[in-house]
């Protein structure tokens, strides 16, 4: 119970204060540092036979993890108990939760679009999604951004919540170490196919539930929750991620719109089931309703959190 209050005041200080530049100038970020073990190894080791690649995939991630948990694993056992430990896990936790880093990247799609400034805001959406933003038109940008938005909120902000619940310290860095595989080698390619396997597949895994419960959090938090809960159940499976489409269904249902869809990637357009069709196309205004659902919802949860610590 003091990990759930931990992480509810990790959420609290990141919603207020994120990560500062002045702090990422001198610190740069866990993230960040995850991320050059990773593609240390990516150039080591990704290279021969598939089945060679399977396997150094699979020596990575165990690597990856085994470097990541042993000092998480450390600090925890060396914290106090009580308040002081709780403050300071919920310290060191901070960087690892993006609930704040997420709400400013949607709000600066959002604002150029209500202005009309397609090129910024296609600017704006090329930071957080990967298909070509030339060829979005206000729709598309707005998609995109509500599309990242929800999957986000799962993978940035609750599933590390809840892994930080469960174990504490090792459990908030194994995820974060987890996610940060699968988003640099967790890529269906030639080069990733076969390296990059075993993070895609153990972050499926570790995803299952926080999206599932992101989905219900966005359901909650919008007032709307038996139109959204029949919106994941039908159109949840649709989705090429097994997760994703949880808390992208809720976001849809939740601010009346329609997402996924075909989209662009590398030149090649990925015909994809639309999310809650029949719906309109999102713009403007939309996003600004999903940006509020989305703080609600956040709120919501560190509410529970702190319920939990409380029991």
């Amino acid at each position: 119970m003091m990990f759930a209050g931990a992480m509810a005041l990790a959420l609290i200080v990141d919603a207020l204060l994120g990560w500062p530049d002045w702090l990422f100038r001198r610190l740069s970020h866990p993230v960040v540092w995850i991320g050059a073990l990773i593609s240390a190894l990516d150039l080591r080791w990704n290279h021969g036979s598939a089945a060679r690649r399977r396997v150094f995939g699979g020596i990575c991630v165990g690597a990856v993890l085994a470097v990541v948990i042993l000092p998480a694993a450390l600090v925890q056992w060396a914290l106090p108990g009580g308040l002081w430990g709780g403050a300071l896990t919920a310290l060191f936790s901070w960087p690892l939760v993006a609930a704040r880093s997420l709400n400013d990247h949607v709000v600066a799609v959002a604002r150029p679009l209500a202005s009309g400034d397609l090129a910024q805001a296609r600017a704006a959406v090329s930071r957080i999604v990967g298909r070509d933003p030339m060829t979005l038109g206000q729709a598309g940008i707005a998609r995109a951004a509500l599309e990242s938005l929800a999957e986000n909120a799962s993978d940035g902000v609750i599933a590390p919540l809840l892994w930080g619940a469960v174990a504490g310290l090792p459990g908030i860095a194994a995820y974060k170490a987890i996610n940060t595989m699968d988003s640099m080698i967790g890529h269906r390619n030639a080069r990733y196919e076969d390296f990059g396997k075993p993070a895609a597949r153990l972050d499926d895994l570790v995803n299952l539930i926080p999206a599932r419960l992101t989905g219900a959090l966005l359901a909650l938090a919008s007032g709307r929750l038996r139109l959204c809960l029949r919106a994941m159940m039908r159109d949840a499976g649709k989705h090429r991620s097994p997760n994703a489409g949880w808390p992208e269904a809720a976001l849809a249902a939740a601010v009346s719109v329609r997402l996924s869809g075909p989209r662009v990637y590398g030149g090649t357009v990925a015909d994809e089931p639309w999310v809650n069709d029949g719906a309109p196309d999102p713009d403007a205004a939309a996003m600004r309703r999903a940006i509020a659902l989305y703080r609600r919802a956040m709120l919501l949860a560190a509410l529970l959190l702190g319920g939990l610590a409380l029991m």
